[in-house]
């Protein structure tokens, strides 16, 4: 399988954090999810994938081009939604189309307006009037309407009601399924990437702790739930992390049909994206 994004040994490093020799695939036509809490790097990883900032040793390839050999070609190809918008408020999205049409070689008037239809959105209204969702469905409709090979998102379901997040995260779905096209998608909504994504990656404290398919995650982990007394019964080589609270444990277990038979008397949960999230971040070993 071609990768989309090969990323070799990066490291970039501020006064108080640092990318750690991160190295990390992002095969093509696939959604790859990227988790982890505010301050893991996620942003910066993005950052540096997108050339928005440089990083401090390592090599980073889209489409097997190196960022330093890149031409114009691999930038008409890559889609871009970020936490913050990069338009200025002024602009309607009428001046959105007026403008992206002269940048990007293969803009679609036509398909831009379709999304504008579906998301509801006034062409002559101005950014600045809109809601932060409005504002979001623009940028998701102008993101794919130059018809990229790769999108890179970062929090794009933010400020989005249920429904419309649903009918973006369709949208998505729909943009990988000829297996041509890739996206990766950082988001703090876990339960988004628990539909849609095909592999998660997920950083802590810049390092990368966990590069696997969804399916593979949410089907080995488990979460084994006993009280302060029978603590002690657990096998401490069953325990990846746990979390003491009041008046139980919870322990991330791996494997958990092997634990299901193995402690017959406690409860073994099946885990969320959060849960895994909030155990490896919290949680002991």
């Amino acid at each position: 399988m071609k990768n989309a994004i090969e990323i070799k040994n990066v490291t970039k490093e501020y006064a108080h954090f640092k990318l750690d020799n991160l190295s990390l695939d992002i095969p093509a036509g696939v959604i790859v999810g990227l988790i982890g809490e505010n301050g893991a790097g996620k942003t910066t990883l993005i950052k540096s994938i997108l050339n928005i900032i440089h990083t401090s040793q390592g090599t980073i390839k889209r489409f097997s081009s190196k960022m330093e050999e890149e031409d114009l070609d691999v930038k008409q190809d890559i889609g871009v939604v970020l936490d913050n918008m990069f338009f200025p408020e002024i602009l309607t999205p009428k001046d959105i189309n007026s403008i992206m049409k002269d940048v990007y070689k293969n803009w679609d008037t036509n398909l831009f307006y379709e999304y504008l239809k579906k998301f509801g959105i006034n062409d002559t209204q101005k950014l600045k009037t809109m809601s932060k969702g409005m504002r979001k469905k623009t940028e998701i409709a102008t993101s794919l309407s130059h018809k990229p090979k790769l999108l890179i998102l970062d929090e794009p379901t933010s400020g989005l009601d249920p429904v419309v997040r649903n009918e973006v995260l369709d949208i998505f779905q729909s943009f990988v399924c000829d297996e041509e096209h890739t996206i990766l998608f950082s988001t703090h909504i876990t339960s988004d990437l628990e539909h849609i994504a095909d592999n998660i990656v997920f950083i802590d404290k810049g390092k990368l702790l966990m590069n696997q398919t969804r399916d593979e995650i949410l089907d080995r982990y488990g979460i084994l739930k006993c009280d302060i007394s029978s603590f002690d019964k657990i096998d401490k080589k069953d325990m990846l992390r746990h979390i003491k609270h009041k008046y139980n444990y919870e322990i991330l277990v791996d494997d958990k049909e092997k634990m299901c038979n193995k402690y017959k008397d406690f409860v073994v949960d099946k885990i969320t994206l959060e849960d895994l999230m909030i155990l490896m971040i919290k949680g002991e070993e």
